[in-house]
């Protein structure tokens, strides 16, 4: 027989390779208040509201149960991270809170596997973040009349960031002007973001091959503990 210290090792293995937590505690999706209805989530996770760092983990359903199908370092915004329905416009600020995820985008191909509905994105390609338009927090192709170009993003300016994206449903399905828009989950820049998530580039490709749009994944977003803790979403 082996001695105690590899059984034990084995043991906290086998826990990490199901995602669950040390101690043999449940798998974070299993802790939440909600997940989305779905047999696939991403978690983003920072320390604390003023964190600008985190992990990001994505997760599906085997056999009934959650198991951690990937993990990256995440960035968040300059300002670190806020109660989605209190959120403000402009204050690069990651909202808190589980969102659906509408579609992918990307300057570049989609990766090979990819079967989320990716949309290319071209030299007329814009977000729309004027409150005014009424094409606010919306894709505009070509970027429409009403719309400010200085109030709004031109997503092939971005070559790092928008090589590949999901659209993050946050104040999406019913925007409230002045509360945010163009929330992605992108490829990681210089530094900390201006209210997106972000991670490598290699771990957004791997998270694109996996995602399945008939598993309905949901991205939620929030702390360890307190008013944000993610377990409350």
């Amino acid at each position: 027989m082996g001695s105690p210290a590899v059984a034990t090792a084995l043991v906290s293995a086998s826990l990490l390779v199901l995602g669950a937590a040390p101690g043999g505690g449940q798998p974070l999706p299993a802790r939440m208040t909600d997940t989305g209805g779905g047999t696939q989530l991403i978690t983003a996770v920072a320390a604390r509201t003023g964190s600008t760092t985190g992990t990001l983990t994505w997760w599906e359903v085997r056999n009934g149960q959650w198991v951690r199908a990937g993990s990256a370092k995440a960035r968040f915004g300059a300002n670190g991270l806020v109660e989605g329905a209190s959120r403000k416009q402009g204050t690069s600020t990651t909202p808190t809170g589980l969102y659906h995820l509408p579609y992918a985008f990307g300057i570049k191909a989609a990766p090979g596997g990819t079967s989320y509905k990716y949309r290319p994105v071209r030299a007329k390609s814009w977000w729309c973040q004027d409150n005014d338009s009424r094409s606010y927090n919306r894709w505009s192709e070509p970027r429409a009349k009403d719309c400010r170009a200085a109030e709004s993003e031109h997503l092939i300016s971005y070559e790092k960031q928008y090589a590949h994206a999901m659209v993050i449903g946050f104040n999406y399905t019913e925007p409230v002007r002045g509360r945010g828009a163009g929330i992605f989950l992108h490829v990681n820049g210089s530094g900390a973001t201006a209210g997106c998530v972000s991670v490598s580039a290699g771990a957004m490709r791997r998270i694109l091959r996996w995602a399945d749009p008939d598993d309905a994944p949901h991205i939620a977003i929030g702390t360890t503990s307190g008013r944000t803790a993610i377990t409350g979403y």
